[in-house]
């Protein structure tokens, strides 16, 4: 790999990733709170609805945890969220969606005792978004969303995930960003979120040539920047997205 390319990815990270950031990003939600299921489900929420112009983003997520109220964890664990209807929350998410997920929430901490332990139960990070597909499933009379995308099993290629990779990034990752509640998975485990523009910049610099943003993208891409960095690949996330266009400006 061109030097001048490694040059350009670190000097990015560091001129993207600070808490500037934080403001213009959906990881402003789960850093209001304070409780570790409330931080797990706050990111996990805000994460799902991550596609499309940032400002709408960020108005969709003030919507629903609105609706959430101050604890999201005391608002699955009480029930409120039978009360939904069926109001529009962010494009193709609504109202039943959510509750679809406090029930799959419900469910997951009843028998792992908090999400952290759902992944870590897994050696791969890809088999840990299946068990959770797999788990919200069962707390919904096997019903599968649309919003969990399915990773696919071994020999069959699957989803990017994006919208769950950047949540993982999020709770294992230190900051000034990313949180790092989560203490059992390392920051090596993760996969690079990919999204058009980070795609698109990855195979700008050849770091990318896959021409589907599938999970064999999301792995080729990975694996690539862990040449770079083998205990933390995914901060060139920060880079990859940082690049062209004003934070503001960006869609995901």
């Amino acid at each position: 790999m061109k030097l001048q390319i490694i040059r350009d990815l670190d000097l990015w990270y560091k001129k993207t990733c600070t808490p500037d950031f934080i403001a213009f990003d959906p990881v402003q939600f789960p850093r209001r709170f304070k409780k570790r299921e409330d931080i797990e489900i706050a990111a996990f929420l805000s994460a799902v609805i991550a596609w499309g112009r940032r400002d709408m983003i960020l108005r969709s997520a003030e919507k629903m945890f609105a609706l959430t109220g101050e604890s999201p964890w005391r608002y699955v664990k009480s029930g409120g969220y039978r009360n939904l209807e069926k109001g529009n929350i962010h494009r193709t998410f609504f109202e039943n969606d959510l509750k679809y997920f406090c029930r799959g929430f419900s469910h997951c901490y009843a028998k792992y005792g908090n999400l952290e332990k759902l992944f870590a139960s897994r050696p791969c990070l890809w088999d840990s978004i299946a068990l959770f597909r797999e788990e919200m499933a069962k707390a919904n009379s096997g019903r599968y969303s649309k919003h969990i995308s399915n990773p696919g099993t071994e020999g069959k290629n699957g989803s990017a995930c994006k919208r769950f990779n950047l949540a993982l990034r999020w709770l294992v990752r230190g900051g000034p960003v990313d949180l790092g509640l989560w203490k059992s998975i390392k920051p090596s485990a993760l996969f690079i979120p990919l999204d058009v523009h980070v795609a698109r910049t990855a195979r700008s610099l050849g770091l990318l040539t896959r021409k589907s943003n599938d999970k064999k993208a999301v792995i080729e891409l990975t694996e690539k920047l862990r040449e770079l960095c083998p205990e933390d690949p995914v901060k060139y996330d920060f880079a990859l997205f940082g690049m062209g266009l004003p934070l503001s400006q960006k869609s995901l």
